[in-house]
């Protein structure tokens, strides 16, 4: 017998009747003698409904309430299935962050875990009752509701698993993999049967929607296998994420993946002393915006732009927060751009082989695709180019790189 933690979501519970399809898998998975603790993110298009109705509000919720009107899609989702398995005389009880705390740091809409109380969830392993567990959201240490981030249900998971050393954390979505390409852009994409912590960080961070990056990140730290498995398929494999057992020597293209919810922004004339910068880099700190592709250039002695991406619902803030420093006259101005996308290749081994490198460039310049940015590591090579372009770039790479299917 071992332990398994089985995540739920979106379209996955997007009604009773999915739900009650759900129910099956939970109850066929105990049937195999396994013990099971359910984590389950809000039904499909509410955690968006939610947020319409407080933007209808105001612009600008208020963060603290913001994250108390999310976290309600959670607890309707986990009571329709712990009341769909009582149904099926099945033992099981859901759960919020009040009643098994997951203890955050105190910044709202995007919280980290800091902690979790698993008392009662043991107690319900030991009484054979199936605990099911609200995901995305958690407690600050001032006793406020907080919430992960989008797709923070699959952090939860990875979390919880960790902690109550599963065998397994197993996150059931819409599609039974990870695949080398968008298979609605790639009609010839593959499905991976396995990819590696770091691989698969990549691809998150670079678009792909399946699971979360800090989800891996955090089960990456812990050596806890994540599996992505499709809730709609009885017998599905599934794409393994697990510790990569390749070295980095070896180069090898994995998949191509996009984002076009990214946006850039240029800070022009920033002043290069050592004292801006430093002001420059406590704004990111402080605020908590994440950053990618970051890229300066000096355009004298003293002043240079910076200019780097990040998500699109972080624009505005983000703006604001750095006109401050035009208003102290430590910059020039801040200018956007939200017609961009991120492609990305991503492999293992592609910083140090050239040959990549060269026929990225060759193809995209083939088709006449300009590239604004440039990003390279080991594990990823992206590229910020007009979304205009980006599903073709997908398709020409996905083809030059032979990640094709058959």
């Amino acid at each position: 017998m071992a332990l398994i933690v089985q995540k739920y979501g979106g379209t996955s519970v997007g009604s009773t009747e999915r739900i009650q399809k759900i129910a099956d898998k939970i109850i066929e998975t105990k049937r195999q003698g396994h013990d099971v603790v359910v984590v389950v993110s809000a039904m499909s298009g509410e955690t968006n409904r939610l947020i319409s109705l407080a933007k209808a509000l105001t612009d600008q919720p208020d963060p603290r309430e913001y994250d108390a009107l999310l976290a309600t899609g959670e607890q309707v989702a986990t009571a329709l299935l712990a009341i769909a398995l009582l149904a099926k005389n099945y033992s099981a009880r859901s759960y919020d962050s009040l009643h098994i705390p997951f203890y955050t740091d105190s910044c709202h809409k995007k919280a980290r875990i800091l902690n979790i109380e698993t008392t009662l969830i043991r107690q319900d392993l030991e009484a054979g009752r199936i605990p099911i567990i609200a995901g995305f959201q958690g407690i600050s240490e001032e006793g406020h509701l907080t919430t992960l981030g989008r797709g923070g249900s699959d952090t939860t998971a990875a979390a919880l698993a960790a902690i109550l050393e599963a065998k397994e954390c197993q996150i059931y979505t819409d599609v039974d993999g990870i695949y080398t390409a968008d298979p609605r852009v790639v009609a010839q994409a593959k499905r991976l049967n396995e990819i590696g912590f770091s691989e698969m960080t990549e691809f998150a961070r670079a678009g792909a929607k399946v699971v979360q990056h800090r989800a891996v990140e955090l089960a990456s730290k812990f050596a806890m296998p994540l599996r992505v498995l499709s809730s709609f398929e009885n017998k599905a494999v599934g794409t393994l994420i697990q510790a990569n057992q390749s070295g980095l020597e070896c180069a090898k293209v994995l998949g191509v993946s996009a984002s076009q919810q990214e946006a850039k922004i240029t800070i022009q004339g920033l002043k290069s002393d050592k004292k801006t910068l430093t002001e420059f880099f406590a704004l990111l700190k402080t605020t908590g915006i994440e950053i990618d592709m970051l890229t300066q250039q000096l355009t004298s002695k003293t002043h240079m732009d910076i200019t780097f991406t990040l998500a699109k619902t972080e624009l505005q803030p983000a703006t604001e927060i750095f006109q401050s420093l035009v208003h102290r006259g430590d910059a020039e101005s801040v200018l956007s751009d939200t017609a961009i996308a991120k492609l990305s290749v991503i492999g293992t081994g592609l910083h140090s082989h050239a040959e990549i490198i060269h026929t990225l460039f060759q193809v995209l310049q083939a088709e006449d695709i300009p590239i604004q940015l440039l990003f390279s590591s080991a594990l990823r090579i992206s590229l910020v180019m007009n979304k205009e372009h980006v599903a073709r770039a997908i398709q020409v790479l996905h083809e030059a790189f032979g990640l094709s299917d058959g």
